[in-house]
């Protein structure tokens, strides 16, 4: 590993540097979970509006509709890296009111609910804090927008 005069950080491959290949990596992963839900909801459309019902919100299928969006088409955004600042900025959001409108646990009477609903409010609210991270500071060397650059 050499370390460049103008760098504090190793360089791994041709010019990366660790920082560079932890963006990618970070991306993939923050994305992950919104690809394997979105995905899920396509099949199983009336299990996901049935869901969104359950929490007597309006419109679910039109809420149904905006996650599958959302979870596949923004996060793919992210994964690739194009226009990662407005897609994370958008996931951030997301989380956060999914967070509020789907995990209410100050709102569970059962505990057992409460603390499933705990878990997962906090879980979206650490989700959009990676978000934000790519927002504040961009998808990395690895990106679509810094080919562009």
């Amino acid at each position: 590993m050499a370390i460049s005069s103008h760098q504090s950080y190793p360089v791994f491959v041709a010019g990366a540097t660790s920082r560079d290949i932890a963006a990618l990596i970070g991306r993939v992963l923050l994305v992950a979970l919104f690809l394997l839900s979105g995905f899920s909801k396509i099949p199983d459309f009336a299990g996901t509006v049935a869901y969104i019902a359950s929490k007597d919100l309006p419109l679910p299928a039109l809420g149904a509709a905006i996650a599958i969006v959302v979870e596949v088409g923004v996060a793919l955004l992210v994964l690739v890296g194009w226009r990662a600042r407005a897609a994370a900025l958008v996931l951030a959001a997301f989380s956060i009111v999914t967070g509020v409108l789907l995990h209410a646990y100050w709102a569970d009477a059962d505990a057992a609910a409460r603390m499933g609903d705990f878990i997962n409010f906090w879980k979206n609210v650490s989700i959009a804090g990676g978000f934000l991270m790519v927002f504040a500071f961009g998808p990395g060397r690895y990106s679509v927008d810094r080919q562009f650059d």
